[in-house]
């Protein structure tokens, strides 16, 4: 272990929630585990761009397995919404990190880290390749970039933020984070709540703005990472994401959030924002009729895809692979292969 470094503890993602240690974001978090044979390859990329289907079709070609990158597949009973794989391709090609916490419980970034790095570690143990595969922001910029070690988490000063963004106050916030980090407030969307809370957070515990953490050096050793991403032109992307709502819609995403809605643990704050659960929660809630959430849920996945790209070009190491209509996910394994050097 490098020193000043925390160590990661791996961790049974199938073990009960009281016996898992859970650390902050904010803590420095160890990835030493990523250089154990050579560079990590990670597919990447918006949305509905066909990772999934594309890994696996890369794994009939060679000896890896899946490790899920994405923030919603870790929830149990959270399936269709979440364009998990079927179980047919669970069983023909090893996925690791969905199905790893009840919808009630919060899932972080150190979490996530702790079961990536158990994943990782069995499955070089078994001289196979961990393929990481997914979209979150979060998450990849973890892997790639290590987290800088901010302060923690201030409950008071987050609880008062927090109040204010129910009363109507995230215009007056966002402006108020433009005045003391300017860098952070022109980087995250007006509407973006959780992180213009979390920005203000640090500016008032710390006194120093988050961008002033986010510049500092990590862990994170150079040329850790082999990046590759699947891009679709903007239309075809958006013609993908409406025929997958489509057939979330079609294979009863209104079922599914029905049952999660009445377990009595409910949903947590994570879970609940889930694309394509909270506007079927406000359907069931009467809000709105089911074409208007159909149509919403379209559009607002399409805006993600957009943000998801946004956070992709942070990371100019990555390799493209583009696409068009017709493309096979075979076409797109094979591109996958030649960008890591296969």
């Amino acid at each position: 272990m490098r020193p000043g470094v925390a160590t990661v503890v791996p961790v049974d993602p199938s073990a009960p929630t009281h016996r898992r240690r859970v650390r902050t974001v904010d803590e420095t978090m160890d990835a030493s585990f990523l250089d154990d044979a050579g560079p990590l390859p990670i597919l990447l990329g918006q949305t509905a761009s066909g990772k999934g289907a594309a890994a696996c079709a890369l794994a009939a070609r060679l000896p890896l397995e899946i490790v899920s990158v994405d923030s919603m597949k870790v929830y149990r009973g959270m399936d269709i919404g979440t364009a998990k794989p079927s179980a047919a391709a669970r069983r023909a090609v090893p996925h690791h990190l969905l199905d790893v916490a009840d919808p009630w419980e919060s899932y972080h970034a150190a979490r996530f880290l702790e079961n990536a790095s158990e994943a990782t570690r069995q499955i070089r143990f078994r001289r196979r390749t961990p393929l990481h595969v997914g979209g979150t922001g979060l998450y990849l910029r973890l892997l790639a970039r290590g987290l800088f070690a901010g302060p923690p988490r201030d409950a008071a000063v987050r609880g008062l933020l927090e109040s204010r963004v129910i009363a109507g106050e995230l215009p007056a916030l966002h402006a108020e984070l433009a005045a003391g980090d300017p860098p952070t407030a022109a980087r995250l969307h007006p509407h973006d709540a959780k992180r213009i809370v979390r920005a203000l957070e640090v500016l008032l515990a710390s006194g120093r703005p988050i961008s002033s953490f986010q510049t500092q050096p990590t862990d994170t050793p150079p040329g850790r990472m082999r990046l590759v991403g699947l891009r679709w032109p903007v239309a075809d992307l958006d013609r993908r994401i409406d025929e997958r709502v489509d057939r979330m819609f079609a294979a009863g995403l209104v079922e599914e959030v029905r049952a999660l809605l009445a377990d009595p643990h409910g949903l947590s704050r994570e879970a609940a924002q889930a694309l394509g659960y909270r506007e079927v929660a406000e359907l069931l809630a009467g809000l709105r009729s089911l074409p208007d959430t159909v149509a919403l849920v379209k559009q607002r996945t399409r805006r993600f895809a957009r943000r998801q790209m946004t956070w992709f070009r942070s990371f100019a190491e990555i390799q493209w692979i583009d696409l068009r209509p017709g493309d096979s996910a075979v076409k797109a394994a094979e591109g996958i292969e030649r960008a890591l050097g296969g």
